[in-house]
């Protein structure tokens, strides 16, 4: 009997929910083939056979919660391969005997070692776990001698008031006109690490703007011949991951991470792009983004949005990050505090670029200008440093060419 469990998630990914089943007890599967597909706040995957047979108990239903090796489903031999086993076996007396196919489908293997161990039947236990599993509670309380666990009581009412009214039932749905659309997986397990990022970080948020007339003056006069050499359009992405590479330079405690009572410090760059899709934002990796082209960086753009929104990412594309870039402005936002993308202590939000009256040397212009928000974790990350690495950014898109220089 073979166990499907939950294979490793990645980097700081912990669980998933059961999206959908692909296949049903007693279906064959050969080594390869997709069984139940898995959502995370990052991707879905599809968990697959590690070896041929039949389904033999799927252990947790749709829209639950899993662990990283939890047991999913159990995969039992063919016909045929059981034939060829036992025609196999030499020692068979000898080994430890089974349970039989009802009891593999009610319990897991270490309940099923602990029944055996305790002479307890499992046929014979009536299971109280999810889909009447069997639970180790369960053997226990048929040997003689074990008493039952203490059930808590009930705590008294504090004087003055009264016994907790026992629950009703749901209230009438309102005349008004209301939908009520249950929340997918993936937003609620986006929706728990989003407050476990703000509860756990010491998260501030500080603020600044940028002339963007040179990025958008070099972008009109290199646009046609940049995307006739290179087959992608000049964007504003790899302007920004190449200035936020150079300030993560110069401020490298922004591209860092907390672990129990140390800082580690990320040597290299490992540059995150949110990407909005229908089933929520995504933040595929561009991997040692320092060593990289604008074309290449915007090649890598483009492909990983299409991934994104064809909702073909994997974990590879996923996994690690070691600062993250934001765009509103793509959706029109001027202004917005960006959530830390955990563990990583720095994001960057980009926004809407606007014409704006700006004084510069005494005289009062229009010019393109774009709020930049940094939102860091002020354990590491002093509120000086934060400051400096905005400086920096808005500096060197100012002034392009300097970009190049920074290498």
């Amino acid at each position: 009997m073979f166990e499907l469990r939950v294979p490793e998630l990645g980097e700081s990914v912990i669980e998933a929910t059961v999206g959908r089943w692909l296949k049903k007890a007693g279906d064959s599967v050969s080594v390869g083939e997709p069984i139940v597909e898995l959502e995370t706040d990052k991707v879905n995957l599809e968990v697959s056979a590690e070896q041929p047979g039949l389904i033999g108990a799927i252990m947790v239903a749709e829209g639950e919660t899993v662990a990283v090796g939890s047991i999913l489903a159990t995969i039992a031999p063919s016909a045929e391969q059981s034939a060829t086993s036992l025609a196999s076996a030499t020692e068979t007396s000898a080994a430890e005997p089974q349970a039989p196919e009802p009891d593999a489908a009610r319990a897991t293997p270490d309940v099923r070692r602990l029944a055996r161990e305790q002479g307890v039947p499992l046929d014979s236990v009536s299971g109280s776990g999810p889909h009447g599993r069997v639970t180790r509670q369960d053997v226990l309380s048929r040997v003689p001698g074990t008493p039952a666990p203490p059930q808590p009581a009930p705590a008294p009412p504090a004087a003055g008031e009264t016994p907790a009214a026992k629950p009703v039932t749901p209230p009438v749905p309102s005349a008004r006109n209301e939908e009520r659309v249950p929340m997918s997986a993936r937003r609620l397990t986006i929706a728990r690490r989003l407050v476990q990022a703000q509860q756990t970080a010491a998260m501030l948020t500080t603020f600044n703007e940028v002339d963007m007339s040179a990025v958008l003056d070099l972008r009109s006069r290199r646009r046609d011949s940049f995307k006739e050499r290179h087959g992608v359009g000049l964007g504003f992405m790899s302007f920004f991951t190449k200035a936020v590479i150079a300030a993560l330079k110069a401020i490298p405690r922004l591209n860092a991470e907390i672990q129990d009572t140390q800082m580690v410090l990320k040597r290299y760059y490992d540059i995150g792009i949110a990407v909005s899709t229908d089933g929520g934002l995504v933040v595929p990796v561009i991997r040692d983004a320092d060593r990289l082209s604008f074309a290449e960086i915007e090649q890598q753009v483009a492909q990983l949005a299409v991934k994104a929104r064809a909702n073909t990412l994997t974990l590879d594309d996923l996994r690690g990050g070691t600062f993250t870039i934001t765009n509103g402005g793509v959706f029109g936002s001027l202004l917005s505090t960006p959530i830390l993308n955990a563990p990583q202590v720095g994001i960057l939000g980009m926004h809407k670029i606007e014409q704006r009256p700006v004084a510069i040397n005494g005289e009062v212009v229009i010019r393109p200008m774009m709020y930049l928000a940094l939102s860091y974790d002020h354990r590491i990350v002093d509120g000086s440093e934060a400051v400096r690495f905005l400086v920096r950014t808005k500096e060197l898109l100012e002034d392009p060419e300097a970009l190049l220089l920074e290498g």
